[in-house]
């Protein structure tokens, strides 16, 4: 079986893993939690976990809640809120330091979590360690490889040709087709700033461009984090939308359903 097949098998199931991190998190300047217990949780059919944390290692008080929603069809992206649950168990509100969370917490019924809460990432700011966290915590099964590449790249969106290069840096990550990073000078058509703005935990703050209709269809990693893939200031374009010859040969599109919900997420058809 190919690894990729198993783990789209898997993302059907209430998925869990310790981790040894300290991990913290506060609200409004006040400690919320703070452990060493914390494990990672994916509710089913989510493709990036959340914390799990012991309940006694939580400063705040938890009371039932009704903010609960059942969770949309397929995979279930960033952007679909916390209290859209795939999984059974009890939405809780959570407060604490004067702050209330409604639906904010989740106690999931599964004997291997009893005790454990799930905590809404977006509601309080964490940090691993020392370091603050943003977007969602890493993913210790995700991996992202950058590699230079001389090969010959070209990438052509409605007849028109947007990049030719043979300096690209080509970035490989878990569960997502290979993207083409491609340097500025190489770039054939003007690029629009946008105001969107995306996070991701492993390379950094993307800024996006437009070059056509509107859509932001290019972004780029202008501070790409320290531990990050070597991007900063390339371009990368949503080329499952586009035509990409590397060598001359034609890329085939490949359905990635994780690909797709991210571009509908942003906005991106």
């Amino acid at each position: 079986m190919r690894m990729s097949e198993a783990m789209d098998r898997l993302r059907a199931e209430l998925r869990y893993e310790p981790t040894g991190k300290r991990v913290r998190a506060e609200g409004g300047g006040h400690l919320v939690v703070d452990t060493t217990r914390a494990v990672l949780v994916w509710e089913p059919r989510r493709i990036t976990p959340t914390y799990a944390v012991p309940e006694e290692d939580l400063w705040g008080a938890l009371s039932p809640s009704t903010r609960a929603e059942p969770a949309p069809d397929g995979i279930l992206h960033p952007g679909i809120p916390f209290t859209a649950h795939s999984t059974p168990g009890e939405p809780l509100t959570l407060s604490a330091h004067g702050e209330i969370h409604d639906g904010g917490a989740f106690r999931p019924a599964d004997p291997d979590l009893a005790g454990y809460v799930i905590v809404d990432f977006d509601a309080l700011q964490w940090f691993q360690e020392d370091e603050r966290l943003r977007g969602h915590p890493r993913d210790p099964y995700h991996r992202v490889d950058a590699h230079a590449s001389s090969r010959h790249v070209r990438i052509v969106h409605k007849g028109r040709t947007v990049a030719d290069t043979t300096a690209a840096t080509l970035v490989f990550e878990t569960s997502l087709p290979t993207r083409y990073y491609i340097p500025r000078a190489d770039i054939t058509v003007p690029l629009t700033p946008s105001d969107l703005r995306t996070y991701c935990p492993y390379k950094g703050e993307a800024s996006y461009f437009s070059f056509a209709d509107g859509e932001n269809l290019a972004w780029s990693y202008e501070n790409p984090l320290p531990d990050g893939p070597p991007v900063r200031n390339l371009i990368a374009f949503y080329d499952d939308l586009m035509e990409v010859t590397v060598d001359g040969v034609r890329n085939e599109h490949v359905d990635n359903p994780i690909a797709r919900t991210l571009l509908d997420e942003f906005g991106v058809s």
